[in-house]
């Protein structure tokens, strides 16, 4: 079996890589391949219902949120998600449990086949996307929760027709391929809007707000948004994640446990929420909910991977991501030592405005390392923007090595903090992992 999947891999990694590549290079947007592909496979994104969930922060999460309250209604719930943290098998889950070796390559070996049907080859991301909707026809799902990859409008998973779209909030990400400005940014993802469906909006911003307003007017779509329709009250820290009290526009829910850690976190789940109750019509029960938080995990999303040292790792990879991060260490984290940082981040990332966002007086030293892709920033530049901020810093030659300087170096009581990218986040819990695997 690992030849078949090894060969699989092999030929999917002979496709453009969208995610790996650099600003300028991209290619001109269409749907048209994916389009074509997921007709030659029968359109399997139509076989079953879906949740489509975009937004610069957040979305991952969300979706995950979305999959355990869906599931906790005994669904066979489909999740695709990217980028993995550590296996491409991760993107694609059906009630948390990632696609096999066997079941992947089946996937690809499929797409394989049909590629010579072709206009033009599929990027590596279509093909991926394509491989999700037919294993989720094939299984069968029930309902399927879609990530977007990036923006929205011309996205490879935007050939579904979802019941409810989300969006998570907005800020500056990927400027250079979905705009300069915030209005730019949210034009694009409101392209997931269809006609007919609900669209959950978690964003703030007038401006952002009436924009996705705005378009679900002209296609027909009806809209829920934060502070408008759906609250939450209480959003506090607990022993082990949050305690919150939410209100939707069909219930309200009291001292829930949600077991992950952030404010951030807390206006996910509320989000999440809105989207089961939108998708549903009806509101889940106090017990299903309180049910579904509590078991919740989110690996790379601030996950403690070890007590003594503490570290901490997440995928906080722009300014606004570390912005949360530094605002869940602060209520959930507070330590009266200092912090060391362990980042790499990619290019078309600003590491002064990300050092900057998670409050460098707390940080007392970064070991900046390069990410595992051809995208990645030299440690080098990163090193020189906690410099000029003032923070010590030290370059390292890998993740590994980046991981185990941490660890000489933190002194009792200081906390490691993994971040700048899901990249980072993955390779870097990989290790964490082993070492304690092999610690005993």
């Amino acid at each position: 079996m690992s030849d078949r999947i090894d060969s699989a891999l092999s030929w999917l990694e002979g496709h453009v890589n969208l995610e790996a590549m650099t600003a300028g290079t991209y290619r001109v947007p269409t749907l048209d391949r994916i389009t074509h592909l997921c007709h030659l496979l029968g359109d399997p994104q139509h076989t079953f219902p879906t949740i489509h969930v975009t937004g610069t922060n957040g979305k991952g999460s969300v979706a995950r949120m979305v999959s355990e309250l869906l599931a906790a209604t005994g669904l066979k719930v489909g999740t695709y998600t990217s980028p993995d943290l550590e296996r491409i098998n991760e993107r694609i889950a059906v009630n948390e449990v990632s696609i096999s070796d066997e079941d992947l390559a089946a996937a690809l070996e499929a797409i394989e086949v049909l590629e010579g049907m072709l206009e033009a080859k599929p990027s590596r991301f279509e093909i991926l996307t394509a491989a999700a909707f037919r294993y989720f026809s094939d299984f069968p799902v029930d309902v399927g929760v879609i990530e977007v990859g990036m923006g929205g409008k011309w996205d490879a998973t935007n050939i579904i027709s979802a019941a409810v779209s989300v969006v998570t909030n907005i800020s500056l990400d990927h400027t250079e391929i979905l705009g300069p400005t915030t209005l730019d940014i949210s034009k694009e993802k409101s392209g997931i809007i269809k006609p007919s469906g609900i669209a959950v909006i978690g964003e703030t911003d007038p401006e952002c707000v009436a924009i996705f307003e705005s378009y679900a007017s002209d296609v027909g779509s009806s809209v829920i948004r934060v502070n408008r329709d759906f609250e939450a009250p209480v959003n506090e820290a607990a022993v082990g994640g949050r305690r919150l009290s939410l209100r939707t526009p069909m219930a309200e829910y009291e001292d829930l446990f949600l077991s992950v850690h952030g404010p951030h976190q807390g206006d996910n789940a509320l989000v999440a929420l809105c989207a089961v109750e939108s998708f549903f019509g009806n509101p889940p029960s106090q017990e299903l909910v309180e049910d579904a938080f509590s078991a919740l995990k989110i690996p790379g999303r601030l996950e403690v991977v070890s007590r003594d040292p503490l570290i901490l790792i997440d995928g906080a990879h722009n300014p606004a991501g570390m912005e949360a991060l530094a605002a869940a260490l602060r209520e959930e984290f507070s330590t009266e030592n200092g912090r060391v940082v362990v980042m790499g981040a990619l290019k078309g990332r600003d590491p002064s405005l990300m050092l900057e966002a998670l409050d460098p007086k707390e940080i007392r030293l970064v070991i900046a390392c390069s990410a595992p892709s051809p995208r990645s920033l030299s440690p080098s530049e990163i090193a020189s923007a906690a410099a000029a901020l003032g923070i010590d810093s030290v370059e390292s030659n890998s993740i590994s090595d980046a991981v185990e300087l941490a660890v000489k170096t933190a002194s009792d009581g200081e906390m490691i903090v993994v971040t700048g990218s899901m990249y980072v986040v993955g390779a870097a819990r990989t290790e964490i992992m082993m070492r304690s695997r092999a610690a005993g």
